[in-house]
């Protein structure tokens, strides 16, 4: 939660015309995806249907990821089969990945290559790796070294970069060439 609460001081930072919603999937689990979610079913609407509708509204996404074992959350997994084409849908994406230790690419690496196919979000080609966790973004105004310092650069420069794939693909969205009746899914 500090590198996400991070994330959102520089959004409003770096895009202050951006309103930002933040979901702690630690604080809401959601229920694991079932049949009755394609349904329609009453008890997911209750569930999904209030985060769905901001997902809806929204032009961009940060996917912050802990690494765990190498991998993504099952949270965030079951997050990408809720989320649809409607909610996230050619809409970009930021992945910064957090690691306790050195490693954090596997959860980005993993992201990219399974979370998108039938949502069709896109994942913006930069990324954001948050290594040795511990000892850095402890102050929110000042960094405590070279590194702490870099990720903080790094994080800005991906966020405005952000900002503009979220323009320009308004425009992608808007222009009628995209036909999920026909093909909802990805190949």
């Amino acid at each position: 939660m500090k590198v996400a609460r991070f994330v959102e001081a520089t959004v409003r930072k770096e895009l202050a015309a951006v309103e930002v919603y933040m979901l702690d999937l630690a604080q809401n689990p959601l229920p694991l995806w079932d049949d009755d979610f394609d349904d329609g079913a009453e008890r997911w609407q209750s569930v999904w249907g209030p985060i769905a509708e901001q997902l809806r509204s929204c032009d961009g996404l940060v996917v912050v990821t802990p690494e765990w074992s190498g991998m993504a959350p099952a949270a965030l997994k079951n997050f990408f089969l809720l989320a649809g084409n409607a909610e996230v849908g050619h809409k970009p994406a930021l992945i910064v990945g957090v690691s306790h230790s050195l490693g954090g690419a596997y959860p980005i690496s993993e992201l990219r290559a399974h979370s998108y196919k039938n949502n069709h979000v896109c994942y913006i080609p930069e990324h954001v790796i948050v290594r040795d966790v511990k000892n850095v973004l402890n102050d929110l105004e000042r960094p405590a070294s070279e590194q702490d310092k870099y990720i903080r650069d790094r994080t800005a420069y991906a966020i405005r970069l952000l900002g503009a794939y979220a323009r320009a693909l308004v425009s992608v969205r808007q222009s009628g060439t995209i036909d999920h009746e026909t093909f909802p899914y990805g190949m």
